[in-house]
């Protein structure tokens, strides 16, 4: 036969790990700081520092639950944004500086969920790295 499953209802429709993530605030008070967002293909990862740049939180959209080709939507990143936005809220946080690296799905959404609750953006930087030679090329065709 096998196990006998049961299905447990949830407490409300959101992503998995929001109310969990939700937990974990630290205690000290942060009026400003940097955003640091890093969108690849398979993942946006945001990094909430403060003015010194030593990290007080961070957040991703694999952490929430989100999981293969879903984590690299622009609707995951919205999430993971509005996730550290209300994190830094709860600090104290006015205002932050956003760094910008990577080219993936989620740059955009994820800014546009972070201010989105209440914190003013004074300077965004694209320090996307840009290889100056690359790879080497293939070896020539013979035929």
């Amino acid at each position: 036969m096998g196990k006998k499953r049961t299905v447990k209802k949830s407490g409300g429709s959101d992503v998995a790990g929001t109310s969990r993530a939700l937990n974990r605030i630290p205690k000290r008070k942060l009026p400003s700081g940097t955003l640091n967002i890093l969108a690849t293909f398979n993942n946006t990862l945001l990094t909430l520092c403060d003015a010194k740049g030593n990290a007080v939180m961070s957040a991703s959209s694999g952490a929430l639950g989100f999981k293969g080709a879903r984590k690299s939507t622009p609707f995951a990143a919205a999430k993971v944004g509005e996730i550290i936005g209300e994190k830094a809220g709860q600090m104290g946080m006015k205002d932050a500086e956003v760094v910008v690296r990577g080219v993936g799905a989620g740059r955009e959404s994820a800014l546009r969920a972070f201010s989105g609750q209440g914190i003013s953006i004074t300077k965004i930087t694209d320090k996307t790295p840009v290889p100056f030679n690359g790879p080497r090329p293939p070896k020539a065709r013979r035929v």
